[in-house]
């Protein structure tokens, strides 16, 4: 699996992105402003074994909004772009580590690349994220990191 379509399955698969297994980009970014079923949340969520707090830390999401959004069943178009940056990150980190159990793992664990903080809460900012990954193609390359 692609990190590409890792992403679309773990948001919930081909029928979130009218049954494309790898929507363009242009589709990809619609999707996202049109905001994600909630339902792309609680599977990101379970996927990575992230608690509810957890998950709200690192969308910026409080949890009685995250209970509105869950009766809605639909995200903001920022919180759809908050998730898929965490699903992003994610795909990478399996393509990387091979199995998304291992992938998951390395997410979860304080990292001393990033001063000790767990990737994982890193994915709250762009930036964050993009330390994140700078990481995963450190150890794809076999750089000590």
């Amino acid at each position: 699996m692609t990190a590409s379509e890792y992403v679309v399955d773990v948001l919930g698969g081909p029928s979130v992105f009218r049954g494309r297994t790898v929507p363009t980009s242009t589709e990809l970014r619609e999707r996202i402003r049109q905001g994600l079923p909630y339902r792309s949340l609680e599977s990101v969520r379970e996927r990575l074994r992230l608690s509810v707090p957890e998950a709200a830390d690192v969308l910026h999401m409080p949890t009685r909004t995250m209970a509105r959004r869950r009766q809605a069943r639909k995200l903001d178009p920022d919180e759809s772009d908050r998730l898929y940056r965490i699903a992003r990150v994610a795909g990478q980190a399996v393509s990387v580590f091979g199995a998304e159990e291992k992938a998951t793992t390395w997410l979860q664990r304080p990292n001393r690349a990033l001063n000790g903080e767990l990737p994982i809460r890193l994915l709250d900012t762009d930036v964050g994220a993009r330390q994140v990954e700078d990481i995963l193609g450190r150890i794809e390359h076999g750089i000590v990191s």
